[in-house]
This record gives C-alpha cells, sequence and structure tokens, in this order.
C-alpha cells in the first residue's frame, strides 16, 4: 500500500489528579497520536514515553519532532506492503523506539483495516478476551493498602503488581501475604536493586510470587543471569527488553523466566511479534504491559496480548481513574462466566476497532503537523 498522508498529534489529556514527578508536577498526560492514510482509508497508532525524559531517553515532545522532521518524511508516497520494508525505511535513525513505535502501530491498524479484521486477528491472536491485573504502589497506611487490594480480588482481577520499595518492602509482603495467602501477586522492582542487595532478593522466595519483576538497572543482563541462577521466583524483565538484540542475549543468558512486552517501547508491533516469537521458541512466556495513554493506545497493547505466548494476565489501568478526559471510550473488563476472573473482551471491528472522537483531539492536542509527499520532498 502506498502511504499518501501522515499525521502527528502532540496530545495533552487532563489527569484527574496532577502527578509529581523528579521534573516537577504535571497536570496533564502528554501522547503522540499518528494518523497514517492510504487512499480512502486511514490507520492510528500511539506512542506515550511520557511528559518528561524520566522512566527513558524519549519524551512526548522530543517524539513529537522526531516523527515529524525525521520519520514520516522517509515513509510517505512510499509502498510499503509489509512490515519489514516500514522497518527498512526507519531503520537509519537510530534507537527512538517511541517514534518508531507510533509509526509502527499505525501501520498496523491500517493494514487490519485494509484486510476487514480486528487488529488482535491480524497479528495472528487467538483469544477472544485478555484476562488482565492491577498495580499499586505505596499507601500512607498498611490497613489502606490492604483495602485497596481486596476491592480488587472481589473485582475479579486475577493478578495483582506490588511496587517493591525502601520501607514497602519485606515487611509490607508479609502483611500482604499473610493477608491473602493464595492470591497470585507478583512485585515490581523497576531496576532499583543491585547485586548487592541478593539477600532482599532471596528473601522474595518465601512468599510464594509469581514473578518479581526488573530487580536491577536495564542493562544488566548479567547481572539478572546471576539473580535468577539465586532465587527460585522467576525473574521477569521489562525495561531490560526495548530490541530483539538485547531479547537474545537475555535469553542467551538466561536472564530471566518472563518477558513484559511494551510495543511502545520495543519500537513497535513488529519488534514485539518478532520477540515475542523468540520468547514463543524458547520456552518463555511474555504478558503485556500498559503505561498511561489514551484508549487507543491501550487496544494496541490488548491486541498484542492475545498472542499464543502472552499467557498472564496484561496489565490494566482504568481509565476513569486516570484520565479526566479521554479520546475515546475505554474498553472495560467484565467477570467471565466460568471462572469470574476480569477479562478484557476484545472487539471485532476492523484495525482497532475505533478512532478519536474529532472534537476532543482538536480541544487537546497542542502541536500537529501534517506530512505529505510534496511537504518531505
Amino acid at each position: 500500500m502506498q502511504l499518501d498522508t501522515i499525521e502527528v498529534f502532540h496530545v495533552a489529556l487532563p489527569l484527574k489528579r496532577p502527578q509529581e514527578t523528579a521534573a516537577g508536577r504535571f497536570t496533564n498526560l502528554e501522547t503522540i497520536l499518528v494518523r497514517m492514510t492510504a487512499g480512502s482509508l486511514a490507520g492510528w497508532g500511539e506512542a506515550s514515553p511520557g511528559n518528561a525524559p524520566l522512566a527513558g531517553r524519549e519524551w512526548a515532545g522530543g517524539v513529537f519532532a522526531c516523527v515529524r522532521d525525521w520519520l514520516a518524511p522517509r515513509l510517505v508516497g512510499r509502498s510499503l506492503d509489509s512490515p519489514a520494508a516500514l522497518e527498512e525505511h526507519l531503520a537509519p535513525v537510530v534507537g527512538n523506539q517511541f517514534a518508531k513505535a507510533a509509526l509502527d502501530t499505525a501501520w498496523w491498524d491500517l493494514k487490519a483495516r485494509q484486510q476487514g479484521q480486528p487488529l488482535h486477528q491480524a497479528l495472528g491472536g487467538k483469544l477472544e478476551a485478555i484476562e488482565v491485573g492491577v498495580g499499586f504502589d505505596r499507601m500512607e497506611s498498611i490497613d489502606d493498602f490492604l483495602a485497596a487490594l481486596r476491592v480488587a480480588i472481589d473485582a475479579g482481577y486475577s493478578r495483582l503488581e506490588l511496587k517493591f520499595r525502601p520501607g514497602w518492602d519485606i515487611s509490607m509482603l508479609n502483611v500482604v501475604r499473610s493477608e491473602f495467602p493464595t492470591q497470585r501477586l507478583h512485585v515490581d522492582i523497576e531496576g532499583s536493586m543491585r547485586l548487592g542487595h541478593l539477600e532482599i532478593l532471596c528473601r522474595l522466595d518465601d512468599f510464594c510470587l509469581a514473578m518479581v519483576e526488573q530487580p536491577l538497572p536495564p542493562d544488566d543482563l548479567v547481572g539478572h543471569a546471576m539473580v535468577q541462577e539465586t532465587i527460585k521466583t522467576p525473574v521477569s524483565l521489562d525495561e531490560s527488553i526495548t530490541t530483539l538484540a538485547q531479547a537474545e542475549m537475555a535469553l542467551d543468558l538466561h536472564s530471566g523466566q518472563y518477558v513484559n512486552l511494551k510495543p511502545g517501547r520495543v519500537g513497535g508491533l513488529t519488534p514485539a511479534l518478532a520477540i515475542h516469537d523468540l520468547c514463543h521458541e524458547n520456552c518463555i512466556p511474555c504478558w503485556v504491559g500498559a503505561a498511561p495513554q489514551s484508549a487507543l493506545g491501550a487496544r494496541i497493547g490488548y491486541a498484542l496480548a492475545a498472542k499464543p505466548n502472552c499467557s498472564y494476565p496484561a496489565d490494566y489501568l482504568p481509565a476513569d481513574q486516570l484520565l479526566a478526559d479521554d479520546l475515546a471510550p475505554p474498553l472495560v473488563p467484565v467477570r467471565g462466566p466460568g471462572d469470574s476472573a476480569l477479562r478484557i473482551p476484545l472487539w471485532t471491528e476492523p484495525g482497532l476497532g475505533i478512532e478519536p472522537d474529532a472534537k476532543l483531539l482538536e480541544k487537546f492536542t497542542i502541536a500537529r503537523a501534517r506530512v505529505s509527499p510534496s511537504s518531505s520532498g
């Protein structure tokens, strides 16, 4: 298919509650949307790296500029009939995974709409509904924390993620596991420990956790292998995996037993599929994480989570708790008729199944650009 135009939208969606960060206080969530056209059809993509370069090297403003100035001009006017062709044209630009992901996901949505298939089917997904879990950070009191966990368990979430922080670590786990002895739990350390914390990591084996997510810094795949060799609890790699090459190295080193896939972080659905397939071949299950984003970006993740090797419940971020306004109605989990677990029912319409509300997109867009063959030539 020949790509006629690419539009880029830098959007600021109002948050329900301000977010305090090392870079200051944010009242909006900044994210990047891409609209890619071929003939009469349009596909939408999204990448949401955050308002500032805190969790990684990219941020929304930088992604907008990279797509507008460097990546989109490499694609418009070209005939790109495969994801490999799109990757080939983006390859000269080093890194910038989120910027590439915005375009890659838009291409997949456009292709699925051309084929008349839902995106999850176009990706080879086999599920009709996605089992989901939720995460919890530290609270003012352990009683408030336990009460929030109880609400989630009663609602039907089949796994809970607990942030593991200094002062909110082993003692917190002791209380939670005593209160919920059979609940499926995992902890997310977000790369904040070192090999010097191995004694604490060994103590996690006492709590029958499903996994420990990203215990060490992202670039320490050797250290993760040492941790996994020492503890029985499965290690899940998250921030460590941003490319297929890193996934290959992690598997060679036996750095973990799970991989958390985020399409934005790895450069889109095309590399995410390659990592999924590599893990499947090596009997390493995957699961799909989530970042704050619009309802369109959430659907991209759920489409990937329908793949056969995504066997651990995907992340769910309740949109009604995060955003005061969204660009489209969010998907909401419902209880299954058999086991009563909460699942996200997948859609049957082509592509992502939705488009952003035009009036809301106009209202919350803070910068936009349109790239066509004439403008990039």
